[in-house]
């Protein structure tokens, strides 16, 4: 089972779960996010707190753009940054940048009992313009290297064979096969 109240998280995850023969669920659940050094150390806090609710296997993850000419911005703090300025505001940032390469992270915390981290990363640049309808937050002004069109203009199949999320994911479900073993 999947946390999260993000629509857009869940229908990724659940095209990538039903891909690889597995059923997931969504518990739609808003829970405290803590900003702290690193989005693993995010995701094990939030995973924590919501052990308390929780008495099934379940697994949220955190995810974070990290731009390198902005020393790393967003980092931890992308969804709050999302939220007040979004993408025309990182544009804006960016907006006499020549070095726009980029890092996207995802950290998955998965709890069976004990919490575990698998994480996945896909370095690109940040695009000069928000392109695409598809996929949410950072997507229109993602770029992954190796690709022309930001994860907005890709199909969510597309973006699933890239992403950062997918590769987080592939590790997850890797130890659900080894663990049914």
């Amino acid at each position: 089972m999947i946390v999260t109240s993000n629509k857009g998280k869940f229908l990724e995850y659940y095209q990538l779960f039903r891909e690889n023969g597995f059923e997931l669920k969504h518990y739609n659940l808003k829970y405290p996010e803590e900003q702290l050094g690193s989005i693993d150390e995010v995701a094990r806090r939030s995973l924590y707190y919501l052990t308390g609710i929780i008495k099934e296997e379940f697994f949220i993850d955190d995810s974070g753009l990290f731009i390198d000419s902005l020393n790393g911005f967003p980092g931890v703090y992308s969804s709050y940054v999302q939220s007040t300025i979004g993408n025309k505001g990182i544009l804006k940032l960016m907006r006499n940048e020549t070095n726009r390469n980029a890092l996207f992270k995802t950290s998955i915390a998965y709890y069976d009992g004990d919490i575990h981290i698998f994480n996945g990363e896909t370095r690109g640049l940040i695009s000069t313009e928000e392109r695409g309808k598809n996929g949410f937050g950072y997507d229109p002004i993602f770029i992954p290297y190796g690709e022309e069109m930001t994860y907005a203009e890709m199909e969510t199949i597309e973006k699933n064979r890239i992403s950062h999320r997918y590769k987080a994911a592939m590790e997850l479900m890797n130890y659900l096969k080894k663990k049914k073993i």
